[in-house]
């Protein structure tokens, strides 16, 4: 395949699987995963609230904090957030250089928490996100 042939299904062209494990996360399963790790994230700053860490006021600023700050250590640690642990997706870097690093992780949550860089998406399927940090949403 060369660069400027196009490619038979997403993720071909990043050296990426058709099927199975490996292979580039549909959207749905990628959305699934977000919604779990806010309903996560919103417990979490709904827990602090009760205990006086944030106030009623900040409440939504919490949740966008604790959202960001589970996602990058556990993207970071593990791979992939509680979210995607619980619909079998991970997070893999695309250019060979091994795990996803703090750098990449921060870049990755700033963006998806924008909304709207993520709302771009290649022929892979990928959003700003992935792109700009050589990373890919894969099955596991």
């Amino acid at each position: 395949m060369t660069p400027n042939s196009p490619s038979t299904y997403p993720g071909e062209r990043l050296g990426l699987p058709q099927t199975g494990p490996g292979s580039l996360a549909p959207m749905g399963r990628r959305l699934g995963a977000l919604m779990i790790d806010w309903l996560i994230s919103y417990g979490l700053a709904a827990l602090a609230l009760r205990f006086g860490v944030f106030s009623e006021h900040t409440l939504a600023t919490a949740v966008l904090g604790v959202w960001f700050v589970l996602g990058v250590v556990s993207v970071r640690l593990f791979g992939f957030t509680p979210g995607q642990l619980a619909l079998g997706l991970q997070v893999v870097t695309v250019d060979g250089r091994g795990a996803v690093g703090v750098v990449r992780a921060v870049v990755r949550g700033a963006l998806v928490g924008m909304v709207v860089p993520a709302l771009f998406t290649d022929w892979d399927g990928r959003g700003m996100q992935d792109r700009l940090t050589a990373t890919a949403v894969v099955r596991r």
